[in-house]
């Protein structure tokens, strides 16, 4: 049971420490550059939090896990890295996706949720799936016009970002394997 308070603890955290700014602008903004330490500690609270609530809590089958979307997991969760690089080096993705590193959370959220049948998965990524969901609206509703960016000019950007996500996935993954889940087989 405290694996489970943990990651709901964890998920409270992380949301409200991101969401102050939209939720309570004037409590932010009075808060001035402190106020960047406050959602920095909260933040990592929430991600340990999150973290040890999922590693104690007990493993109990929501749906049954169907093992051939391993590839589909995959798949989804490089695109999800690929988005956070391309929104950093504003690659040309940028043009076309509005909020490229939500967009990834919600890509990695829902490609756990595929491989990922337990409760405590369902409450850790389906929590950061809506937290993503909800922080778009938010973000959308606080500014609803979209300048897109300038089409990039240096195609060594694209190339950078692929091969970072692709980088990243082999870390991620030898840290799964070293936790004792195989993301690649």
């Amino acid at each position: 049971m405290m694996g489970y308070a943990l990651l709901v603890l964890g998920l409270v955290l992380w949301s409200g420490s991101h969401w102050w700014k939209r939720l309570a602008p004037g409590s932010r903004q009075a808060a001035g550059d402190p106020g960047k330490g406050i959602v920095s500690l909260l933040s990592v609270a929430g991600i340990v939090a999150m973290v040890l609530g999922y590693r104690w809590a007990p493993v109990d089958p929501v749906w049954p896990v169907d093992g051939s979307l391993r590839h589909l997991n995959n798949a989804l969760v490089l695109l999800a890295f690929y988005l956070f690089a391309a929104s950093g080096m504003k690659t040309a993705a940028t043009r076309y996706v509005r909020h490229p590193q939500l967009w990834g959370v919600r890509l990695w959220a829902i490609a756990h949720l595929l491989v990922n049948g337990d409760l405590a998965s369902l409450i850790l990524f389906g929590g950061l799936l809506v937290w993503a969901q909800v922080s778009v609206y938010l973000i959308n509703r606080d500014a609803p016009y979209w300048d897109k960016p300038e089409r990039p000019t240096v195609v060594g950007k694209e190339i950078a970002a692929v091969v970072g996500a692709v980088v990243v996935m082999g870390v991620v993954g030898m840290i799964h394997k070293w936790l004792g889940y195989n993301p690649f087989g």
